[in-house]
């Protein structure tokens, strides 16, 4: 319980030190603020955010509206407690909610890698995927991948911890994880099918299933995952018929158009992803991989995988998020396997050694998770509008904010002063009574000149700090640039660190610049 405590624990912490999100996010987080305060009537869909934004490619509300509905008891419970003020404490919430479904997901991992191999191969696993970056930022950040993860961890978990020598229960927990995996992909990311098909082969391969175990698995799911995602999706998007993750595929892969967004070398995802998600795991997961047959029975598909979706050409590190905890069930076998060597003195090294890497990790993790801290100067923007003029400001302000701010935390949830306020009946009223309504203008390709001849735009969030004379500049939004080395620091300090690891802030120094202002007409 108490390791299970610690995973919720560490992805709550990312979400409340980072609460702003980015464009990647929006169209999930969007999707989720509008079945929260529109509800889902077909009287509610035209004021849906994304008839207006609808992005390169349809995607499925299918995640957006379970994870509004699952957030709803939250939401009133924290308006019941008084902690609840504003849209922007539902974003928190919301992705609060997500973070712990995604932690159960992991916890439920951690219990298979007890049952499979040992509860210190769990503890392990706990201590290696708590201590990277990636994994537990992102769990509670609204990605179609973060949405996908919880299924997909279900399915890798009832895997893992079966025995294969069970024949039965092995049989059972093979065909919910393969059914799992094809709602997955049907649903939420299309990838998932590369990694389903290695995974199925394995599976027939090694006498777990038939070949006609798993076309009844295809039967009973396929069908089903498709008819919901096409009766939800078609109605939102008023659109039928309309498989989002279908049309995701003709678009980016048969179309090529994925390579609009860049193209990366064969093996980008072994020599750079990987390594950035895994950090020091990786050498612990290699060697889990060489002593243990049982990790590498569970791996080699999502081996098989990553170099499935190596052929196109298009990579991002999310795409390959759902093997991680593979790597590091290896990670924790080959942590597990240093800590147990017989002979007192080489024991305490391997531990150091493995202590070291571990600490490794943690290092990095803090210096990444500072850097997203500082990383999202739109959503701080926005926070330092909303303290500079109160909701009762006259007149209200018609705020334009630009594209770097609205793609680096200018969420709906944080247009606070205007409609809708209040998500649902059962709720309080927001704002106080009487405040007029603030209108936020995200209109796109506008010019400085076209701002300036318009006078309702009394205020705009800027990445330039001069708009012709007429605006005058009342706050500066610095983010983060780069770290950089104290030289001098260092030299001073350097034997320390080993006894006074703490030292290190006064060596790396994050370095800020300014990336957003806030303006206001000047006859204001």
């Amino acid at each position: 319980m108490f390791l299970d405590l610690f995973v919720l624990a560490v992805s709550w912490i990312h979400v409340l030190v980072a609460p702003y999100t980015k464009v990647e996010e929006s169209f999930n987080l969007h999707a989720t603020h509008d079945v929260l305060m529109y509800g889902v009537k077909p009287s509610a869909l035209t004021r849906f955010d994304h008839f207006t934004f609808p992005g390169a490619v349809p995607r499925t509300l299918v995640g957006s509206v379970l994870l509004a509905w699952a957030s709803i008891p939250f939401i009133a419970a924290a308006n019941v407690l008084g902690i609840y003020t504003s849209k922007f404490d539902i974003q928190i919430i919301v992705r609060l909610v997500l973070a712990s479904l995604n932690a159960a997901g992991l916890c439920y991992m951690r219990r298979a890698v007890a049952r499979r191999f040992s509860v210190s191969a769990s503890v392990f696993f706990t201590l290696l995927t708590c201590s990277q970056f990636h994994l537990p930022f992102w769990m509670g950040r609204t990605l179609p991948n973060s949405f996908a993860f919880l299924p997909t961890n279900l399915a890798l978990g009832l895997i893992v911890g079966q025995n294969p020598i069970v024949a039965r229960q092995s049989k059972r927990a093979h065909k919910i994880a393969l059914g799992l995996l094809t709602f997955t992909g049907i649903i939420f990311r299309a990838e998932i099918a590369l990694f389903l098909a290695p995974l199925t082969i394995h599976t027939v391969l090694n006498g777990i299933l038939s070949p006609l175990e798993v076309i009844e698995v295809g039967l009973a799911v396929v069908l089903p995952s498709i008819s919901l995602t096409t009766i939800v999706d078609s109605y939102f998007w008023q659109t039928f018929p309309l498989w989002p993750e279908l049309h995701g595929l003709y678009y980016n892969v048969y179309q090529g158009k994925s390579a609009d967004w860049g193209t990366s070398p064969l093996l980008t995802y072994f020599t750079k992803y990987l390594p950035k998600l895994l950090l020091s795991s990786l050498p612990l997961s290699v060697l889990g991989t060489i002593i243990d047959n049982r990790v590498r029975s569970l791996l080699i598909p999502g081996i098989q995988f990553i170099g499935l979706i190596s052929l196109l050409g298009h990579k991002e590190w999310r795409f390959i998020i759902y093997v991680v905890p593979l790597f590091n069930i290896a990670a924790a076998r080959g942590a597990q396997y240093l800590c147990t060597r017989k002979g007192p003195i080489l024991r305490r090294v391997l531990i150091l050694f493995t202590t070291s890497l571990i600490t490794a990790n943690v290092l990095l993790t803090v210096l990444l998770t500072l850097a997203s801290m500082w990383n999202y100067p739109g959503g701080e923007a926005m926070a330092l509008l909303h303290s500079l003029y109160p909701p009762t400001h006259e007149p209200p302000p018609h705020v334009h904010i630009s594209n770097l701010a609205a793609q680096t935390g200018a969420s709906l949830f944080l247009h606070m002063n205007s409609p809708p306020y209040v998500p649902s009946p059962l709720f309080s009223q927001m704002p106080a009574s009487g405040a007029p309504d603030w209108i936020y203008n995200k209109t796109e390709h506008i010019s400085a000149q076209d701002i300036i001849l318009s006078p309702h735009i009394s205020h705009v969030i800027s990445e330039r700090d001069f708009l012709g004379g007429e605006f005058v500049p009342v706050a500066t939004i610095r983010a983060f640039d780069h770290w950089a080395v104290d030289r001098a620091a260092l030299i001073k300090l350097k034997a320390q660190l080993v006894t006074r690891p703490w030292e290190l802030s006064k060596i790396v120094k994050m370095i800020k610049s300014k990336k957003l202002w806030i303006l206001e007409r000047r006859q204001l």
